[in-house]
């Protein structure tokens, strides 16, 4: 079944009772009210959409309905998928819609950014979200976040990112004239501007992520 557009509501008949819950059609996966679902898309060969449910209800034949509050990939956002953006992550929007329970395909996870990046293994059903969407205007909140390299872009935790022992900043290898090969056997890293300077190197100054180490304060730029 198809997304309505924001602002229009799915017809419905009057539902006469509220569930607690409902069973994915062929499984044993219960799903409830806050659950993050998969359902089926319109078009075939397109990804799944991403909803979390708000309410589960009944109408007078028993046909079980949902109303569900959209997650938004980056491509289907009025600005697109920008570099970025990650692979697995969406973003929270104001629209909600009301589906048919029979188009839910299992059950996902939606993450906090910072949840996200702690995760030793990304499962094929985790997510993650940092931003709130107005599908009708395509504003997003926060509208600044920390940025980081000499590119000034965001962190995209599919993307390696090196340290600088003296800034504490973050770079990505490309922006520093190194593979990523070359960087994942980097003991020490110090960035152009600092590279002059007299810095203390520590055995272990190398780090994974800008979100790995929480006592590091990396300098950052909002844009």
């Amino acid at each position: 079944m198809a997304k309505t557009r924001p602002g229009l509501s799915a017809a419905k008949p009057k539902p006469v009772k509220d569930l607690d819950s409902y069973t994915i059609r062929g499984t044993n996966k219960v799903v409830r009210v806050g659950d993050c679902v998969l359902l089926r898309p319109s078009d075939i060969g397109k990804p799944p959409y991403v909803a979390r449910i708000e309410k589960i209800e009944a109408d007078s034949r028993n046909n079980v309905k949902v109303r569900v509050r959209w997650y938004y990939r980056p491509e289907e956002s009025l600005g697109g998928r920008r570099q970025f953006h990650g692979a697995k992550e969406l973003f929270l929007s104001d629209h909600y819609d009301v589906q048919s329970a029979h188009t839910i395909e299992g059950k996902c996870i939606v993450l906090s950014f910072k949840n996200y990046t702690k995760l030793e293994n990304v499962g094929a059903e985790d997510y993650y979200c940092r931003f709130e969407y107005k599908a009708a205007t395509g504003a997003f909140t926060p509208d600044r976040v920390a940025v980081y390299c000499k590119c000034e872009m965001p962190y995209n935790p599919d993307d390696l990112m090196v340290q600088c022992e003296g800034c504490k900043d973050w770079y990505h290898p490309a922006c520093m004239g190194v593979t990523i090969e070359e960087a994942k056997k980097l003991d020490h890293f110090v960035c152009s501007e600092c590279s002059e300077d007299d810095v203390k190197r520590s055995q272990n100054g190398f780090h994974a992520s800008p979100v790995s180490d929480a006592k590091v304060e990396p300098k950052r730029r909002k844009r």
